[in-house]
């Protein structure tokens, strides 16, 4: 049953941006608790949302409220934010808010994780078997060029890899290349122990930087990861590594990156996330022919809308018996 504070009939705000079917599978898979349903979508993590007064009669929510809508909400206990990024809701103030009127936040990485997970072993792949050149290159074999180019290959079998940012997309890549004996390393601001590689605390990333052949960055913007890589973190990599990016553009110093890849240590950098997005026209990363962008759809595929109101409906279902929520990020 619900729990006992809470009212038997609750009210479920939404904001969420989905197809008719997909919004009357959400009303009926709470019945007989009553769905409110946003006047104006919410809008990315990364931005504003509009205020809605229906937020104030919710005891759920589930997308992207303001953040002012939130704490205003008095009869408010439980927020799912619909992405895996929590980027407006992570700071100290709303944390302190949250935890004092017990609002519990939950998010949606099960819903991304395995995709973003999948964009970076193909970039890893594509970057390994030098794909941009081949796909563009046509000679026959046996010429100098042909050469050059198999030459330029590489396994992955070996090498090592740093993951700085260590959530649920990294626990799933970890598993993805546990098949390559690749030497697998992650720096996380808090160890939990329960980690399946062996984890660094951010004040050790120096040394794990310069012996690293792929530096993966999956940080979440916040406050003390802004610029995290920045001028000197990456003129202490590995000459020839590899930096990936599917975290926030926030977090990396773009112009910092640019003289990486024309100057070195970096031989290639990919990226699904910049700052801006997209890119200005005439940005040095756009012009570079070592710098492989996509735009922001890492965490996409074919049915990631309806995955995320499941995962919601699993969580609601949960909520109901009193069991312990999944993906609970405060």
């Amino acid at each position: 049953m619900s729990p006992p504070d809470l009212p038997a009939t609750l009210n479920v705000f939404t904001d969420i941006q989905v197809e008719p079917a997909l919004m009357e599978r959400l009303r009926t898979g709470i019945e007989p608790h009553r769905l409110l349903v946003a006047a104006a979508g919410g809008t990315s993590v990364l931005g504003g949302a509009p205020l809605d007064s229906q937020l104030a009669e919710a005891h759920i929510a589930l997308g992207q409220p303001a953040v002012a809508g939130v704490l205003g909400a008095k009869n408010l206990r439980w927020l799912q934010v619909s992405t895996a990024s929590i980027t407006r809701y992570d700071t100290p103030e709303f944390r302190t808010a949250v935890a004092d009127s017990k609002v519990v936040v939950t998010n949606s990485s099960p819903v991304y994780d395995q995709a973003c997970a999948e964009h970076l072993l193909a970039f890893m792949l594509a970057q390994a078997r030098q794909l941009p050149r081949a796909l563009v290159t046509s000679t026959p074999s046996g010429t100098d060029t042909w050469y050059q180019l198999r030459a330029s290959c590489r396994l992955l079998r070996g090498q090592t890899v740093l993951i700085v940012g260590y959530g649920s997309i990294a626990e799933k890549l970890v598993g993805m290349l546990a098949p390559f004996a690749m030497r697998v390393r992650a720096v996380r601001r808090e160890p939990r122990g329960t980690e399946s590689v062996n984890v660094l605390t951010p004040d050790q990333i120096y040394p794990a930087l310069a012996t690293a052949d792929h530096v993966i960055n999956i940080l979440p913007d916040s406050e003390s990861t802004r610029s995290f890589f920045s001028t000197k973190e990456f003129s202490v990599m590995k000459h020839g590594a590899t930096f990936y990016n599917i975290g926030r553009g926030t977090t990396v110093d773009q112009d910092a990156l640019a003289k990486a890849l024309q100057d070195g240590p970096l031989s290639a950098a990919w990226l699904d996330v910049t700052e801006p997005e997209p890119l200005p026209t005439g940005h040095a990363l756009l012009s570079l022919k070592n710098c492989f962008i996509t735009p922001h759809i890492g965490g996409g595929q074919k049915d990631d809308m309806k995955d995320m109101v499941e995962h919601f409906l699993e969580n609601f279902a949960r909520y109901l018996k009193g069991d312990d929520l999944l993906s609970r990020v405060m």
